[in-house]
């Protein structure tokens, strides 16, 4: 089995938090494939619980 052609980093993630009052999801993980655009960030996604995008923000490690 060969692993040519293989990138050597792993795909990027991403911990976000839901700053809604109202919310009650405290923190997910997204987690990229190799063909996720460079510049994808935390602004392209929305909380998966209340739908809410201008609440989030990622968490910096």
């Amino acid at each position: 089995m060969s692993l040519t052609n293989q990138p050597t980093t792993m795909p990027a993630t991403l911990e976000v938090v839901c700053t809604d009052d109202d919310c009650t999801l405290d923190m997910f993980e997204l987690h990229y494939t190799y063909d996720m655009p460079d510049d994808t960030g935390v602004g392209d996604f929305t909380c998966p619980y209340c739908g809410e995008a201008d609440t989030l923000e990622a968490v910096e490690l």
